[in-house]
This record gives structure tokens, sequence and C-alpha cells, in this order.
């Protein structure tokens, strides 16, 4: 089916006219294609990854390594996607063409690498070339200041303890260590 535009209402959930690429902090999530585990498992609260997982690791690890503008914080992989604090140092990314293109050394251009290249080792692995991996999207959230920095950390450290209720299990939704009136719910306290 060739795309039609009065059907398929694709929308950005990127914050219009921000530039991915400037220096700053971010909080990433990515889940698996159709949120399958396929990571691992959960065993007395703590995330055992598989042979999968390992690929994650390894290829999420890597990213840092060959981007010079990447820093990478804490992250987790959990069986079904990762979430991640990524910071850009130094960018200096150029304008997208069209609004679609890729910014080079940005958030975008980060995720589309980071899943093309565990996603091929995944394949070859699992001797099934091709098979998505992935989700389409990712998730992010422009960290703002350093209390949700911590806040954010903490969340992403004591996700096993909470993969019961977390919504990408299919559960109700984790319980922010903070009061909520205090910060109120966020996007992010998934």
């Amino acid at each position: 089916m060739s795309y039609n535009p009065e059907i398929h209402h694709r929308h950005s959930i990127r914050l219009k006219g921000y530039d991915y690429s400037q220096a700053g902090l971010y909080f990433i999530t990515i889940c698996s294609q159709y949120k399958i585990h396929l990571f691992g498992t959960i065993v007395n609260n703590t995330m055992m990854l598989n042979d999968i997982g390992k690929i994650v690791d390894e290829e999420w690890v890597i990213s840092e390594k060959i981007r010079d503008e990447i820093k990478l914080h804490e992250y987790i992989i959990m069986p079904n996607h990762l979430h991640a604090i990524v910071e850009i140092v130094g960018a200096n990314g150029r304008s997208p063409v069209h609004g679609f293109a890729l910014q080079a050394k940005s958030i975008g251009s980060l995720m589309s690498g980071f899943k093309s290249s565990a996603t091929v080792r995944i394949n070859k692995m699992r001797k099934s070339p091709w098979q998505a991996v992935w989700q389409r999207n990712y998730w992010e959230h422009i960290i703002r200041n350093e209390n949700e920095y911590f806040r954010i950390a903490e969340y992403i450290r004591n996700n096993p303890l909470k993969w019961k209720n977390d919504k990408l299990n299919n559960g109700n939704g984790n319980i922010v260590l903070e009061k909520r009136n205090e910060y109120g719910y966020e996007d992010w306290m998934v």
C-alpha cells in the first residue's frame, strides 16, 4: 500500500523547532518491535540479559566510542526496551532537509545508527535477515535541570524493581519515588 495522507497520519513526536543536535541531556526510550520480550528477563528484581540483550548492550556502549559528540550516562536494558540518558557534547549538526533528513551528530542520527547496527548483529545471530527488532520510532525527553536528571537517573536504576507494574510490561505504571504533588505526572514515568 502506498502512502496516503488521508489514511496515514504521521505526526512527529519531536519538539517543534528544537535542534536535537545541540549540546544537552536527553532521556531516551527505545522499544522492541511489538514490545516483545527480546532482550532477557527479570529475575529477583535484576535484569538478566540474554544473547540478544548482550548485543544491544555492546552496541550501545560502542555508540559512545564511535561518536565524539555522544556521552552515555545512566542506562538500563529491560526485556523489551532500553532507557538511557544521553548527552550531546560539542555537537555541530546541520539543519534537516525538508524536515525529514537526519541531523548529523544528533539524537536522531544516534538512534538510527544504534538501531541499525544492533539489528544487523541480532539478525545475523538469529539467521533472520530483514526481521524487525525495534519499533519504528523512539521516545525522547529533553532533560531541563539537575533535579530532573537525578530523578530520571534513579528511575532508570530502579526500573527492574518496578517491572511488574511497568506500562511497557502491560502494567498500570510505576510509582515515582517523589511525591506526585511535588512534581506532577510526566510522560517519562512509565
